[in-house]
């Protein structure tokens, strides 16, 4: 696998894995018990995008290995 290929695997798993932990641990507004005025109720009270992006760089990097270990052999095997 190139390093171009990596990088490329990289973000779309990054993206796959933020998608994957958007959902975790949110509480929306009307559970929190204070809407501000002007937003929906549903929005996220805290979203808390920091630890998120931290989490899908971490499972992204995973992927990006998982995905090497596969791929590279493969590469080798068919002689590409």
């Amino acid at each position: 696998m190139s390093l171009v290929g990596g990088i490329v695997i990289f973000c779309i798993s990054w993206w796959m894995c933020l998608f994957i932990v958007l959902p975790i641990g949110v509480r929306g507004q009307f559970e929190a018990g204070e809407i501000p005025e002007g937003t929906e109720e549903g929005a996220p009270a805290e979203p808390m995008l920091a630890k998120k992006a931290i989490w899908a760089t971490i499972g992204a990097a995973v992927c990006t290995v998982l995905a090497g270990l596969v791929v590279v052999p493969l590469l080798r095997y068919y002689g590409a």
